[in-house]
C-alpha cells in the first residue's frame, strides 16, 4: 500500500527536511547530522532528535570518542534523502533535526550521566525519539534510563564487547564496560528481550559473561554469527525482542578494524561494512523507540574511514527509527 502523509504532517516535515546536495554543495555550510536543520531541543514539531554526546571520560582503553559527534556530523553530510537499498525516505516518515550536543562534564561520569538522562527524558516526554552519537558506550546507560522510564525496553546491541561488567579499576561502576548491567539493575532494560551480536576477542576471565547469560541476555558471539549466517542471526534477534518497544545500540568496534580502526578497543575478526548494513536492514519493522551509535574516535583514524562508516550507519539507524515512528502513528 502506498505511504500517504496528511497534508499538515507533510508541511511540518518539509520544514525539517535536510538541505539537498542538488541545491547546495554537501561540503558547504556548518556541518549537522545529515545536513539537517539545527534546532533547539525544546522546539515543537520534531519527531526524531539527533544529538551528540561528546564524552569519553568513562573509557578504559584509548580515548578520543569525545570527538566522535563532530566527526560523524561532518562525514554524514554526504548522505542523501532516500535509502537506495530499502527505498525508505526517512524525512517523509518523520520530522528530524540536529539538536546539538548534551552539555557534558568531561571529567565527571556521574554528573554527565545525569545530564544525558535529563536531556533525553525531556525529548521522550515530548514524544521525540532520541538518536544519539557518542562518545563512549557509557552514554547508553542514561539514554536507556530515559527511554525505559515508563517500562523496561528490549535491546539489540551490536558490539565486540558485552558491556555488562560490574565495575572496573577499584569497583568503578560507571565505565564504558558497564552500561547494560546498570540498566538491567535499574529495571529500565528487560534482559530477556536483549540480544548482543558480534562479541569477540579476549576476556579477563572465563566467567566474564556469566552474569549476562544468567539474566537471560542472548549473546551471539562473532564465531556463531559467522557459522550461522546473518539471515539466521537476524531472525533470532527479531524473535528475542519481539513486537514490544526496543532500543538499538551500535558500537563502531563491531566492525573489523580494517573498516573502522578509529575506536578505543578494536578487536580483529569483526563485521565488514557491508555485513553491518545487511544486519541493520534486517531489523526493519521492529518497534524501535531510540538508538545510539558510539565509540567513533576520529583521532585514531587519520583516513576518516571510521567516521564515514559511522555517518552511513547512523543514516541506516535513522531509517529504522523513522519507519518505526510512522508505524506507531498508524
Amino acid at each position: 500500500m502506498p505511504h500517504t502523509v496528511p497534508d499538515e504532517d507533510a508541511a511540518r516535515r518539509a520544514r525539517f527536511r535536510p538541505a539537498s546536495g542538488l541545491e547546495s554543495p554537501r561540503f558547504s555550510g556548518a556541518a549537522t547530522f545529515m545536513r539537517l536543520q539545527a534546532a533547539d531541543p525544546a522546539a515543537g514539531g520534531i519527531e526524531i532528535g539527533l544529538f551528540g554526546i561528546p564524552f569519553d571520560g568513562a573509557t578504559t582503553g584509548r580515548p578520543g570518542a569525545r570527538l566522535g559527534p563532530r566527526a560523524v556530523r561532518d562525514a554524514s553530510t554526504g548522505t542523501r534523502q532516500v535509502n537506495a537499498a530499502t527505498g525508505v525516505a526517512p524525512y517523509d516518515f518523520a520530522a528530524c533535526a540536529d539538536l546539538g550536543d548534551v552539555p557534558v562534564n568531561p571529567i565527571d561520569a556521574a554528573e554527565t550521566c545525569r545530564r544525558i538522562e535529563a536531556f533525553s527524558r525531556g525529548l521522550v516526554e515530548r514524544g521525540v525519539v532520541p538518536l544519539a552519537v557518542g562518545g563512549d558506550h557509557l552514554v547508553s546507560y542514561p539514554l536507556l534510563r530515559a527511554v525505559g522510564r515508563s517500562g523496561p525496553v528490549g535491546l539489540i546491541h551490536i558490539d565486540a564487547h558485552s558491556d555488562t561488567d560490574d565495575g572496573q579499576y577499584g569497583g568503578t561502576r560507571l565505565t564504558h564496560g558497564t552500561p547494560f548491567r546498570r540498566a538491567v539493575e535499574d529495571g529500565v532494560l528487560d534482559p530477556r528481550r536483549c540480544v548482543q551480536i558480534g562479541l569477540r576477542g579476549s576476556v579477563d576471565a572465563l566467567d566474564e559473561l556469566d552474569w549476562a547469560r544468567a539474566q537471560g541476555i542472548r549473546i551471539v558471539p562473532m564465531d556463531e554469527a559467522v557459522a550461522r549466517g546473518l539471515p539466521e542471526v537476524v531472525a533470532e534477534a527479531r524473535a528475542v525482542v519481539g513486537g514490544a518497544p526496543a532500543y538499538l545500540s551500535f558500537d563502531i568496534d563491531a566492525l573489523d578494524p580494517a573498516f573502522a580502526p578509529g575506536t578505543g578497543t578494536p578487536e580483529i575478526g569483526g563485521f565488514s561494512s557491508r555485513e553491518a548494513l545487511h544486519l541493520l536492514r534486517g531489523l526493519r519493522g521492529l518497534d524501535l523507540v531510540g538508538g545510539d551509535l558510539v565509540e567513533v574516535a576520529p583521532s585514531l583514524d587519520p583516513t576518516g574511514a571510521t567516521a564515514m562508516a559511522g555517518g552511513q550507519l547512523l543514516f541506516e539507524i535513522l531509517c529504522l527509527l523513522a519507519e518505526a515512528a510512522d508505524a506507531r502513528r498508524r
